[in-house]
């Protein structure tokens, strides 16, 4: 593995260990410059193609996913192993359900489905981009289901 610094090839791994359920090895490396960094290894086991909505085909990637959750949770009070299990999740259904092809509009839909529980603005967030909201009217439909239930809690809305 060639370092990040200095760009040899000679180092040592320090640290092994499984990360993600298992499914992931994390290895702590360091260099002959006495620099150390981290190497993640994964299993390329997916073939799943990402049906877009254009009708392009691309390969399925988790990490794209992970970037629309960020971005949808910037600021809110989630932690990163919060989205790393949210991510790992969302992947493992689709390993699981799909084996050649799954839609865009399908992973959107698993993603907000996971969001709206882990925190709904985020959820609003994602949404927004997602269904592509046009006004204010478009973010009051989607809006509107969240606040019933909340009413149906005894929680009620803040003033």
């Amino acid at each position: 593995m060639k370092c990040p610094f200095c760009h040899e090839d000679n180092d040592k791994v320090i640290d092994t260990r499984t990360v993600e359920d298992g499914t992931v090895i994390r290895r702590r490396r360091l260099c002959q410059c006495n620099r150390r960094f981290t190497t993640y290894e994964r299993v390329e086991a997916t073939t799943v193609r990402v049906v877009k909505r254009d009708q392009t085909r691309v390969l399925f990637d988790p990490q794209k996913i992970r970037q629309g959750i960020e971005r949808a949770c910037w600021k809110r009070p989630i932690t990163n192993q919060q989205l790393t299990d949210l991510v790992a999740e969302i992947a493992g259904e689709i390993d699981a359900n799909y084996e050649t092809e799954v839609s865009s509009r399908e992973i959107g839909r698993l993603v907000m489905e996971r969001l709206r529980t882990l925190d709904q603005v985020a959820y609003v967030r994602f949404a927004s981009v997602y269904l592509e909201f046009q006004d204010a009217r478009d973010f009051a439909s989607e809006l509107q289901p969240m606040l019933g239930e909340q009413s149906d809690d005894g929680k009620g809305l803040r003033a």
